[in-house]
């Protein structure tokens, strides 16, 4: 894990790989409880029985914003930004899913810091994110996530 303690930390980090986050497997109760609390209830997502006829994954997979929403779990495994007032997730930008997860595969995430600017004073860093399932070559999602750190000073 990195520790960030300012902007000029965070900044030596620019063009680099952060790092990597632990592995996180996708289960079918985690599926459903996105499910109900989105009110996405699909049935390639919530009916196994019938996902292993009818869908060419032969199981049910994660929501794609389910496995978006994992950004901060594995986001907070990689680097932990000390020294906040407070910290604001500003953005996502450009993700393209270009593989399904299929239930009970196993998810990680790689981050790299793309940009940082200093706004008067508020951090803002875009990290490019890869989400890697285990065993496939393909990973399930690219893109960017923008957040807003506040320093102290």
């Amino acid at each position: 894990m990195v520790i960030i303690n300012n902007h000029a930390e965070f900044e030596a980090l620019l063009g680099k790989e952060i790092g990597t986050s632990g592995w996180h497997t996708i289960t079918q109760e985690q599926i459903n409880q996105f499910a109900q609390a989105t009110i996405d209830h699909q049935w390639i997502h919530t009916e196994p029985e019938r996902a292993a006829v009818e869908s060419p994954f032969k199981a049910t997979i994660a929501h794609g914003y389910l496995t978006v929403s994992l950004l901060p779990y594995f986001w907070h495994q990689i680097a932990d930004v000390r020294n906040l007032k407070m910290q604001i997730n500003y953005g996502i930008d450009n993700i393209k899913f270009a593989q399904p997860v299929v239930v009970n595969s196993r998810v990680r995430l790689i981050a790299r810091l793309v940009s940082i600017v200093n706004l008067r004073g508020i951090t803002k860093a875009s990290i490019g994110v890869t989400m890697e399932i285990e065993g496939e070559k393909k990973p399930a999602y690219t893109g960017e996530v923008v957040f807003l750190y506040h320093f102290n000073a």
